[in-house]
């Protein structure tokens, strides 16, 4: 209704000089106070609309790239601030094609142009996030998002090799959660996907990071990806007795120019599995209350992956497009090229408790 107000009010002007010029002054005050509630009702009707649509669960945008009215809120963000990593998994699908990393503040910069976009949850990943600097990087980044940003929900996903306590003393207060990547409980497995660590025992090391994230209360998550050498296996009594907040379990998914294709530093088909056989998996370990599944089609365009450069990572077509970074053009621009499928990022459970405070864990 509203936005038939801006006729009348050229309507009106035009009577305005009509009339005797003494008249003038005293008709364009109540005008302009009609042209400020107009503009009023317009901001105050999209802003109604935006929560309107949040509060039931909507998307903010229409699917599709650049489509839709209104700009898609990046709630949760996965920040791949390294593609350095210390394994070599073979079905890597964010693989070591740089070495760059943004100096500290400029990193620091970007996450609050995120925050305020309306980010609520990061959770920074790589490459090994802990490479960078012994951790220390990352750390300062945790801290920076929880104490300052004041973010609900910060978060790491590590193969956890590189964890020491003396992180957890310094900075895991401002850590929601830990996730750590495990695909097997079979050490030699983990040797052939690419987990094996010389004289390190991956298994072993998961076991002490669990004890750590309950002494320091962050909570702890598992994530693991289901491929051609572990498909077969049984890993409920393992999960059950590590009793993460959440098992991730990701089917093997294929990323043109990272994991497949000529310019890809790995060559993933040799791991990947029928949807059937991911299905059967599922099946196997559909008692384990904390398992929650992705297959390719769930996973692939419902996350917001930032890359070094702070890019925003396209996946609709089976490789990353970039887009231009938020550093340079804003999030809402870069966030158009995305990809981002909002509907599937709700409906595979990508909003959840995701801040220890609300959690309500037994430490």
């Amino acid at each position: 209704m509203w936005m038939l107000v801006p006729v009348a009010f050229a309507l009106k002007m035009l009577s305005v000089f009509l009339q005797p010029l003494g008249s003038v002054w005293s008709s364009l005050g109540p005008l302009f106070l009609q042209l400020r509630a107009v503009s009023w009702l317009a901001g105050g009707e999209r802003n109604r609309l935006l929560q309107g649509r949040r509060e039931a669960g909507e998307p903010s945008r229409a699917e599709g790239e650049g489509g839709g009215d209104l700009p898609t809120t990046p709630t949760s963000v996965n920040y791949h601030f390294t593609r350095q990593c210390n394994y070599k998994c073979g079905f890597c699908f964010h693989t070591a094609k740089t070495s760059f990393v943004l100096p500290l503040e400029e990193a620091k910069r970007g996450l609050l142009m995120l925050k305020e976009a309306g980010m609520e949850k990061i959770n920074f990943s790589g490459g090994e996030p802990f490479l960078q600097d012994g951790g220390e990087y990352l750390g300062r980044l945790v801290k920076f998002c929880k104490q300052e940003l004041q973010l609900p929900s910060v978060s790491i996903v590590s193969n956890g090799s590189l964890i020491r306590e003396s992180w957890f003393q310094k900075y895991g207060e401002y850590l929601d959660i830990l996730a750590i990547s495990c695909d097997s409980f079979d050490e030699q497995v983990n040797v052939l996907i690419g987990r094996g660590q010389g004289k390190k025992n991956h298994v072993e090391n998961l076991q002490k990071l669990r004890t750590w994230c309950k002494e320091y209360r962050v909570a702890f998550k598992i994530n693991s990806v289901i491929n051609r050498f572990n498909v077969d296996e049984d890993m409920k009594e393992q999960i059950n007795a590590l009793n993460p907040v959440r098992w991730k379990v990701f089917q093997c998914l294929i990323i043109e120019g990272e994991n497949s294709g000529e310019d890809a530093l790995r060559e993933a088909e040799r791991f990947v599995i029928s949807d059937e056989e991911f299905e059967a998996f599922l099946d196997r370990h559909k008692d384990v209350s904390c398992l929650v599944p992705e297959s390719n089609q769930k996973m692939r365009d419902s996350y917001l992956i930032l890359d070094e450069y702070m890019r925003f990572l396209n996946c609709r077509n089976g490789r990353k497009d970039p887009s231009k970074s938020i550093l340079d053009v804003g999030v809402e621009e870069a966030i158009k090229f995305s990809g981002f499928d909002e509907k599937m990022f709700l409906k595979r459970g990508g909003k959840y408790v995701w801040s220890k405070a609300d959690l309500k864990l037994d430490w």
